[in-house]
């Protein structure tokens, strides 16, 4: 590993791009953000690379690793912009990824529309082979017959092929054999086997997460090696690294061969974030709260760690109606998304009813204030109005804010068809998109089986500051921290992540009737997977962490759930401390068990991970606090309060001033950078000792 000492994380979003420098030696942050340039996203992470460089004194030979996340790969299926894609399968099976679970989503909806799957039936080709269920080869793969669906696919322009064969996940030895083939015969093409992407059960699910794979892997390939050349270009020679949807980071080799491990990967670094300030703070239960220029997400953070789900949904035909899209089985950290940030869109609706989201502005054009040619009123916009955003202190005042244009695009936009004026549109939209979020927070905090209630909201991004105190009245929540450098706090998540990378195996049946020997060689193999990508990273072996975990469920269920199996390898010898770890994991979920009722296993796991670097928190800000909040307090400014349905002039604070041990009552504004808080009723607000703002009504 290098001994350099600068770090940076790199968070490209819909709207702003995030740049985070960290310089070890100095023990000093710098922070950027410049907005997206979506025709080509690599080009604002040069602008942003550059700039913390600069400002940092910095030059790129000295920096020891960039660690990204982006969005690329979500949009690529969302916008079907992946190559031209090829289906091989067993004969017999070309429909099963069509089919699905034939399951409607959404009971009375007889203009029900299902999700196309990403390969049309002409390219979806069959095998003469087969294998059975426990894994026995009835036939092998001719070679011949691969050599003639290659002939055909050259002819058809295709590149990319999905090799998912039946019950691979038992015995992959067939679909290897034709990954051999294509290699040898077309190395041309991009090919994705189903037993390396997604080794498990349930055919539908595994199919489909391998087409997604390998429709975007010549995307991400040709983004990868773009960003590299930017990267060169600023003299970085270092290591890129990539953030995965489960909250790691894995190499560049890495996420070329799964880039759909990636299809939450900006998102989840914001909430691996939360959790670290958790931590540190003695917080171990916390609601994130991201919400940026596009999207907002919600994740619950339990016992210091956000929760790892196994399922996704890519490509909603309802982009926020589960069940509506296609199903991707990798590890992800789980968290609600919503329409729902400051570039969100409001509109009057067919039944004359204010709108807000999902459509976006964007950064191009952006918001109406933005003065980039934008004509649809937005949230930022009603917060621009309400007095809660400075129109000459936007991004530190490197990007002035048209007041006047954004009244009219409101009183036009909204205001007009309501019969209100100006003002009461713009408090509309901001209680609309702070209602949609609250209760989109509160619905995944209850599937959890848990009390939003119970949840301090950790809020950050670009817009969460501004409307987490709204939310969290909604949802009633004890109190709302919100960190410095909250405008791009997700970038704090990628620079504390660890390189780690997720297996997963099939092996079902009864814990009676198991076979113990079997199961242990699939556990050692993901073993010698895991070790090997993170020996090539050039993390040591004795800083290798291992976890284990167990999919079970009781006989004759649908579906299992996920259990941690401690710190020793499943045996026989340990059976009875697993069915002890799943009575307890069911109890905690359902508040019941079943005892005496047979167990079921239906995948085992194993995550293997390497130490989580070192963020020192309480030096995100280098600005000497102030001596007293008065002498934080930059002036005051005219802001609506809602109690009160009018404008008062309320106290506006330097962020940067603000020193641990202060407190100060509300109305107030608190401004930096990259964020605004907005704290809009009588409240108490203190600095903490890593001058994170606390909220709180008492």
């Amino acid at each position: 590993m290098s001994n350099r000492p600068v770090r940076v994380g790199v968070d490209i979003g819909g709207t702003f791009t995030d740049v985070l420098l960290f310089d070890a030696d100095q023990r000093r942050f710098v922070i950027d953000k410049v907005l997206t340039t979506p025709d080509e996203p690599s080009l604002a992470v040069g602008d942003g690379v550059e700039a913390v460089l600069s400002a940092g004194e910095h030059e790129g030979r000295d920096v020891d690793r960039v660690i990204h996340g982006t969005t690329l790969v979500t949009n690529a299926l969302i916008e079907r912009r992946g190559s031209p894609t090829a289906l091989i399968t067993t004969r017999g099976f070309r429909d099963a990824v069509q089919m699905g679970r034939e399951h409607r989503y959404d009971l009375y909806d007889i203009f029900l529309e299902m999700p196309e799957p990403l390969v049309r039936r002409r390219w979806r080709l069959e095998l003469d082979e087969r294998t059975a269920a426990d894994g026995t080869v009835l036939k092998n793969v001719e070679p011949d017959d691969v050599a003639a669906l290659v002939e055909e696919l050259r002819g058809a322009g295709i590149d990319a092929v999905g090799v998912a064969l039946l019950h691979s996940y038992r015995n992959p030895e067939n679909e290897q054999r034709v990954g051999e083939i294509l290699a040898d015969i077309a190395p041309e093409m991009t090919v994705s086997l189903s037993s390396s992407v997604a080794p498990e059960i349930r055919e539908y699910e595994r199919v489909s997460t391998t087409l997604a794979n390998v429709y975007v892997r010549p995307v991400i390939d040709r983004y990868l090696a773009l960003l590299s050349d930017v990267l060169r270009e600023q003299g970085i020679e270092a290591e890129l690294l990539i953030m995965l949807s489960s909250g790691g980071i894995c190499t560049v080799e890495t996420a070329r061969s799964y880039p759909i491990r990636l299809v939450e990967s900006g998102p989840a670094a914001g909430a691996l974030a939360a959790s670290r300030y958790g931590n540190e703070l003695g917080l171990s239960d916390l609601l994130s709260f991201d919400m940026g220029g596009t999207t907002a997400k919600a994740c619950l953070i339990d016992n210091g760690e956000p929760t790892i789900s196994t399922e996704f949904e890519v490509s909603r035909v309802y982009r926020f109606k589960k069940g509506s899209g296609l199903p991707v089985k990798v590890p992800v950290i789980e968290m609600i998304e919503i329409g729902a940030g400051g570039g969100s869109i409001a509109s009057i609706d067919s039944l004359g009813l204010l709108k807000v989201g999902p459509q976006s502005a964007g950064s191009d054009p952006g918001p109406v204030c933005y003065g980039r040619g934008g004509t649809q009123p937005t949230v930022t916009d009603a917060d621009l109005l309400l007095g809660y955003l400075d129109p000459d202190f936007f991004l530190g005042g490197s990007m002035a804010l048209d007041l006047s244009q954004t009244r009219q695009a409101i009183q036009h936009g909204v205001a007009d068809h309501l019969g209100i004026d100006a003002i009461e549109a713009a408090w509309g939209i901001h209680k609309v998109v702070n209602e949609n979020m609250a209760n989109a927070a509160r619905v995944h905090a209850v599937e959890q089986g848990k009390d939003p209630r119970a949840y301090p909201v950790f809020a950050f991004g670009g817009a969460g500051p501004v409307h987490a105190w709204g939310v969290a009245q909604i949802l009633n929540a004890p109190e709302v921290i919100v960190p410095i450098g909250a405008g791009v706090l997700s970038t704090v998540g990628f620079l504390s992540a660890p390189l780690a990378f997720d297996f997963v195996r099939s092996l079902n049946g009864l814990l009676d009737d198991l076979d113990w020997e079997e199961l242990q060689r699939l556990v050692l193999e993901m073993e010698d997977e895991g070790r090997q990508i993170l020996s090539d990273a050039g993390i040591p072996e004795d800083q290798m962490i291992f976890t284990r975990v167990a999919e079970l469920r009781y006989a004759g269920q649908g579906h299992e759930i996920s259990v941690d199996l401690g710190p020793d390898r499943p045996s026989r010898e340990t059976r009875a401390d697993i069915e002890a770890r799943f009575d307890a994991e069911y109890r905690r979920l359902f508040q019941r068990s079943a005892p005496g009722n047979p167990i079921e296993a239906v995948n085992w796991r194993v995550l293997v991970s390497g130490p989580a670097p070192t963020v020192p928190l309480e030096l995100l800000s280098t600005v000497e606090p102030a001596a007293s909040v008065e002498q934080a307090q930059k002036g005051t400014r005219e802001i609506y309060l809602p109690q009160e349905k009018g404008f008062r002039e309320v106290p506006v604070f330097d962020r940067y001033r603000l020193g641990p041990g202060m407190s100060f009552p509300g109305p107030a504004i608190i401004e930096e950078r990259e964020s605004t808080a907005v704290v809009n009723t009588e409240a108490l607000i203190e600095i903490d000792r890593l001058r994170n703002l606390r909220i709180s009504d008492h």
